[in-house]
Parts: C-alpha cells; structure tokens; sequence
C-alpha cells in the first residue's frame, strides 16, 4: 500500500535535547493515527516537520509521493496537508463563518486585506462546514466569544476549508471540559469521514485515543517506539508504564 505521507530517518535536536531520532514512519489514507508519548517526547515536533515549521538537520519528509520537507507551510498546505493547533489560530474578532471564508479566500489565492468578505463566494460552503461540525448557529458570533470546545471545532472547519487530503491535529481535545471531549471528538471524526480526510492527532486522553484511533504510533525521546492497534499499544508493559501510567 502506498503511503499518503512518509517519513524517512528525520533528525532534529535542540541543543542536547534529542527531538527526532531516525524517525520513519508511513501514514495511510483513510486511517486515523494517534501519536502518544510523554511530555518532551518529540510528538509535536514531528508535526512541525511534516507540516514545514521545523527543516530537519537530516531525513525527507514525502506526500503523495513528492518531497516536501524544504517547502514552506503555505506551499505544503496547498499540496493537500493541513494542521488544527493545540491553541485555536482564529482570528477572534471575526466572526465563526468569516473565518471560514478568510480560509476559503485564502485557498482560492483570492485574499487581500481589501477583501470584502460578505462577496467571498464560497459562504454556502462554508456554511455547510460549519453544519459539519455542529457550529452553525454560532455562524455570525465573534469567536472570542465562544466556548474553548466550539472554538476547537470551528479550527478543525477552517483546516477543512482549505480541502486537505491530511490534518493534523495538535491534541484536539485539549482545554475542553471533561465531560465534553468525547462530543468534540465524534463530531471531529464524523466531519473527517464525510470530509474523506485522514488523520494524525496527538492526545494524551487515552480514552479518547481507545476510541478514536485506528492506530497507535509510541513516541518517546525523539523515537517511535511502537506502532500498532489501539488495543495491543495500550496494554504494552512500557506504554503502561511510561506513557499512560504519566498521565493518570
């Protein structure tokens, strides 16, 4: 099976901090992958990698079988990759659905900072987006306005107006209220489905990790340790101790 994004020996280090050590690791369409691993352990920086903040003093990064590792995140982006952060990049004063026509304009190579957004023609899509992620009656309030949840979700839409074949998502369900992180997530993943988009996530929920994910990639000190299904990775002796036993 070809691989939608591939990582071949990536090497980063920060000082003497050890963030990537010969990673190599195959993403595959229509999976959802969850990065696991303790604090440090080099999760989000592989995120940087793929997603063109961080340049790797050594190792490719491949999509769709093209070499990205150089280019710019705009370019990447543009290529089909996107990436949801851990803290939303929302512009707050706008409103939910004008962010999400920013993306859109954003996307065509229409945007000016003379764009007059109620003329952006894509509203009715990004209406259906917002419906997506069950926000479309938050569509005309400010974002800063909105619960920590609702603005996660809404993130999530405007990585999806930018018609990725890939997300990334930074730890999607961090700052929303206990009781609410599983509804984020089964909207998230309903929207990915329909969306016919696949991705990779870091979480250190591990219940939402148990139900969410298709497989389970282990991190720790720049390595990935293991890779496998959910039910094998969670109950292995070192991810017990080292990961999951951390974060209870």
């Amino acid at each position: 099976m070809t691989a939608l994004l591939e990582a071949k020996g990536l090497e980063i280090h920060f000082g003497g901090v050890v963030a990537a050590s010969d990673v190599n690791l195959q993403i595959h369409e229509g999976k959802n992958l969850a990065i696991i691993g303790p604090n440090g352990a080099g999760k989000t920086t592989f995120l940087n990698i793929c997603t063109g903040y961080l340049k790797p003093s050594a190792g490719q990064v491949f999509f769709n079988g093209k070499g990205i590792t150089r280019k710019s995140p705009r370019e990447i982006t543009r290529l089909g990759v996107a990436r949801a952060f851990q803290i939303p990049q929302l512009f707050g004063e706008h409103t939910a659905l004008e962010n999400l026509l920013i993306a859109a304009a954003a996307r065509e190579r229409r945007w000016a900072p003379f764009t007059r957004l109620g003329q952006i023609p894509e509203r009715a899509e990004m209406m259906h987006l917002l419906e997506m992620v069950n926000c479309v009656h938050v569509a005309d309030r400010p974002v800063e306005e909105l619960p920590e949840g609702q603005r996660k979700l809404i993130d999530i839409a405007v990585a999806l107006a930018l018609k990725p074949k890939l997300l990334f998502m930074d730890e999607p369900t961090s700052g929303v209220a206990s009781s609410e992180k599983f509804a984020v997530l089964d909207i998230v993943a309903k929207a990915l489905t329909e969306s016919k988009v696949t991705s990779v996530f870091v979480e250190h929920d591990m219940g939402i990790v148990e139900r969410f994910a298709d497989e389970v990639a282990v991190w720790n000190r720049g390595e990935v340790l293991h890779r496998g299904m959910p039910d094998d990775i969670l109950s292995h002796a070192d991810v017990v101790r080292d990961v999951i036993g951390e974060e209870i």
